[in-house]
């Protein structure tokens, strides 16, 4: 599109202009926390999997009710403070917690079936 034309290939006028290139640098303000958002969140899982080969390796549950009810209580405060709608970060979260319990069940199976297969006094993975 060029540069003096709209999306309907109306011409634009200098207040036009200026509102799509400041649109450009806000879109791309909001495209830089997407990929420090999508890092975060990498780094979070490589934590939460660490958790799971513990609790794995300990018979633990996936799942801690009751640290996942802390944490809700704690991410609503956190998006009142920020502005945040409290019921998105609770939703947001709870996404997450259901991913979490998914690969801490998924690590539970794995150390399970690679444990059986191998017993440790035949040289396989101590649990």
């Amino acid at each position: 599109m060029p540069e003096n034309t709209g999306p309907a290939g109306a011409p634009l006028d200098d207040d036009a202009r200026a509102a799509l290139e400041e649109l450009g640098e806000i879109r791309g303000s909001i495209d830089n926390i997407d990929a420090a958002l999508v890092h975060l969140l990498a780094e979070r899982f490589k934590f939460t999997q660490s958790v799971g080969r513990l609790k794995a390796a300990h018979g633990l549950p996936a799942a801690d009710p009751e640290r996942e009810r802390r944490q809700i209580l704690r991410l609503r405060a956190l998006a009142e403070e920020s502005r945040l709608d409290p019921a998105f970060a609770e939703k947001f979260l709870n996404f997450i917690v259901a991913e979490v319990i998914h690969h801490h069940t998924r690590i539970a199976e794995d150390q399970g079936a690679s444990t059986s297969a191998v017993a440790p006094e035949d040289g396989g993975p101590t649990a």
